[in-house]
């Protein structure tokens, strides 16, 4: 499946010289949506996994149907003061900025089998981030999924050690 043929490039967004990579004319497309959403769960099908986390916003589009369809629990990691109870708290640097995560503390139990999935991976700081977060709980990541990865910025090299799919490259 050709899935970079779905997604739609703008230039200088959010900020003057980013290339944003919309997914949006991918997810409008029914079957398209469905092949990547099939194409991460079948990847990890026999990984065990016990909670998916979804970092906001848009790996949620992507993190709660791979959670349905491997049968395990959904769990989101937002931006501060979204969680309404009592949190882990995570920063990082973005391409351009910073910013921080959340995770609800009781989230993950100690040993569940965790697959991260997030829309991108730039620079790996929010993927770092997430990791750090699930490790403070004490899950075990068997995997990590993304839509996008940008090879060119060198997110993966964060990631050694872990069982990485990137959908498209750039």
């Amino acid at each position: 499946m050709d899935f970079k043929s779905r997604i739609r490039e703008i230039p200088d967004f959010p900020k003057k010289g980013i290339l944003f990579y919309d997914i949006t004319t991918l997810l409008k497309d029914p079957s398209t949506y469905a092949r990547a959403i099939d194409k991460i769960s079948n990847f990890y099908q026999d990984d065990g996994v016990n909670k998916v986390v979804a970092i906001e916003s848009r790996g949620f589009i992507l993190g709660a149907p791979v959670a349905y369809n491997l049968r395990a629990g959904f769990v989101p990691v937002r931006k501060p003061g979204k969680l309404p109870s009592d949190i882990y708290e995570a920063k990082y640097n973005l391409e351009y900025g910073s910013d921080s995560l959340t995770i609800h503390r009781d989230a993950l139990t100690t040993g569940e089998r965790v697959l991260i999935v997030d829309d991108l991976l730039a620079t790996g700081g929010t993927i770092s981030a997430t990791v750090d977060l699930v490790k403070q709980l004490g899950g075990v990541i068997v995997g990590i999924a993304f839509l996008i990865e940008l090879t060119g910025l060198k997110g993966r090299s964060k990631l050694d050690g872990y069982n990485v799919l990137s959908l498209v490259s750039y």
